[in-house]
């Protein structure tokens, strides 16, 4: 079990978050596939160099 846990936090965030849906059955609904559209399209960039 350790070396699962360990294996999980060596995976990229959003490899993490949709290993965390699947296994508890999680769907996307409308705002996170606008969202992942929104991050795609490069919608983001300014406020992640602000931040």
């Amino acid at each position: 079990m350790q070396e699962i846990k360990a294996a999980i936090t060596r995976l990229p965030l959003e490899e993490q978050a949709a290993l965390i849906a699947d296994l508890c059955g999680w769907t996307d609904d409308d705002w996170d596939r606008r969202m992942k559209a929104d991050a795609k399209a490069g919608k983001f960039v300014e406020l992640s160099r602000q931040a």
